[in-house]
């Protein structure tokens, strides 16, 4: 769906799906019970998600990306 959209924005404008990978969350809790802890923490995610999108181009228009 991403791809459709993408096509059909103006120029200098992008949609970019961002995969934020398994990230810790009161869901994941409930999901993976003690496991969960092992993943990464939003508040870490979001330290290096941040820095990430905002390099983000038109160029990236439509590619489904992941955040490291």
């Amino acid at each position: 769906m991403t791809r459709s959209l993408a096509q059909e924005l103006p120029t200098g404008m992008a949609a970019i799906p961002p995969n934020p990978g398994i990230i810790y969350t009161d869901m994941l809790s409930i999901s993976f019970g003690e496991e969960a802890a092992n993943y990464t923490l939003v508040s870490d995610w979001v330290l290096k998600a941040v820095p990430f999108i905002l390099k983000l181009k038109p160029k990236d228009n439509g590619i489904l990306l992941t955040v490291y």
